[in-house]
């Protein structure tokens, strides 16, 4: 994302004025048809945050979204999902007129004040995944969320009672849990672009672990290897974890045994001047994670190893 001007939505009512649209049914919670949205030429001139959570489908949509480190345009049956405080940019194409359709769901955080999903937001990492990919909707998926927005749009704009925010709160969160298993399905049937990342992880770490200078370097964080593959780290882990069981912590400490094994088994180091070379300061601590990953001391492996 480059440097250009941010400017701040604050509010759902503003957004609305923004786009040309009426003010809102409910000041916290609109459902928004982009047939009905105005785009004015200026927008790509700067970069656009919003104070609130944006979910939507967008078909026929002449712009493209700029988020994170991917670019997307809106000809196919795309979902994504912008969290509040994250930086995005809209731009026009060039391509020609067509019927605009799909809708987008704007949510103020302060509808979900004292509810649980508040605090069960950040367990829905899919916000966090459209840095990397979007999710891509068959048509029964599609039908099935579409079905929740028209209950939420229906219950914001019955009478407000004692009973509204939990309702929609209700329907905010199946709509979550829905994306969640869409993009459970996803992560299987895409396998090939998964496997690519996996290969990357794999070149990375191996790169990495044999590098002569991991003393000075440290041990690979989760945030360092899924900056260094630019995707997410809830994104990261949860790859991981359908195509190998093992989280992104996991993974890196898995391959950091195999290297260990790899050097008491081959080398003629000793066990301290191995740990130095895999990056731990102390050789007692590496001796603590080796036995804690494998049951044996690093002398322990080697002596079993070359008994064999």
């Amino acid at each position: 994302m480059d440097q250009k001007q941010i400017r701040r939505v604050k509010t759902i009512t503003e957004f609305h004025r923004l786009r040309g649209l009426p003010a809102p049914g409910h000041p916290l919670i609109s459902v928004v048809d982009y047939s009905d949205v105005k785009y004015t030429p200026d927008i790509g001139e700067v970069n656009w945050v919003l104070d609130f959570y944006h979910i939507s489908i967008k078909r026929g949509v002449n712009i493209q979204l700029k988020y994170g480190q991917q670019q997307y345009d809106f000809d196919e049956g795309i979902m994504f999902f912008i969290s509040p405080n994250q930086v995005f940019r809209v731009e026009a194409t060039a391509s020609s007129p067509v019927k605009k359709s799909g809708w987008m769901l704007l949510v103020h955080p302060d509808l979900l004040w004292g509810t649980s999903l508040a605090k069960n937001m950040k367990q829905y990492g899919f916000f966090d995944y459209s840095v990397n990919e979007a999710l891509f909707l068959s048509e029964k998926e599609e039908t099935t969320i579409n079905g929740i927005i028209e209950h939420i749009r229906q219950e914001y704009h019955s009478s407000i009672d004692k009973f509204s925010q939990t309702i929609l709160v209700s329907h905010i969160e199946t709509l979550l849990n829905y994306s969640e298993r869409f993009y459970e399905r996803q992560f299987i049937t895409r396998k090939i672009t998964h496997h690519k990342i996996l290969t990357r992880l794999e070149k990375l770490l191996n790169d990495y672990f044999n590098n002569d200078d991991l003393l000075s370097k440290g041990l690979p964080t989760v945030q360092f290897v899924a900056n260094e593959l630019h995707v997410s780290s809830n994104y990261l882990s949860r790859l991981l974890r359908i195509l190998t069981g093992l989280n992104t912590q996991q993974f890196i400490h898995n391959k950091l045994i195999e290297k260990a094994k790899e050097k008491l088994s081959t080398a003629s180091l000793s066990v301290s001047e191995i740990a130095y070379v895999l990056g731990f300061e102390h050789p007692q601590s590496f001796t603590k994670f080796f036995k804690n990953k494998t049951n044996l001391s690093p002398l322990e492996f080697r002596s079993s190893f070359n008994s064999n």
